[in-house]
């Protein structure tokens, strides 16, 4: 009983050490694209955001982010002047502002997602189709676990 204890231990710390070593290589393959393009990682993150989950407030996103308030200020003012967001009235609400991604901001993330898939399509050439296909079901569920937490 002690040894499979002692496995699931030792095998519980490898899947966690395989899943930060993922992130990494990805956070830095990410890095490498984002220089082809006129943004900085935290606006990618912002922008990220407000793809995935529609306009937001400063408030909402700074949350997302794990950012001060007054970052994440600064933070869209930069991406507002270079025309990636735009700051609206709440129409329910008129003392609510909401960041919206526009369409510059939506094309630069869809092009940057395209070529993280593109490299990770590359590096899943290496598998074979059931091995992506388990990877895919694992990952899936894991993820799904994850979330109901």
């Amino acid at each position: 009983m002690k040894e499979h204890l002692n496995k699931e231990i030792e095998q519980v710390a490898h899947i966690e050490k395989s899943i930060r070593m993922i992130a990494d290589i990805v956070k830095q393959k990410g890095r490498e694209i984002l220089t082809q393009f006129p943004i900085t990682p935290p606006q990618f993150v912002a922008l990220q955001w407000l793809h995935e989950f529609g306009d937001m407030t400063i408030g909402e996103l700074s949350s997302k982010m794990y950012l001060a308030c007054s970052t994440t200020t600064d933070l869209v003012d930069r991406m507002e002047k270079n025309e990636l967001v735009e700051r609206v009235k709440d129409t329910n609400d008129r003392r609510v502002v909401r960041i919206h991604l526009l369409e510059k901001g939506a094309t630069i993330i869809q092009e940057v997602i395209k070529k993280r898939q593109e490299y990770l399509s590359d590096v899943l050439k290496h598998l074979s189709i059931e091995e992506v296909n388990v990877l895919e079901q694992n990952l899936s569920h894991l993820c799904e676990e994850m979330k109901r937490d």
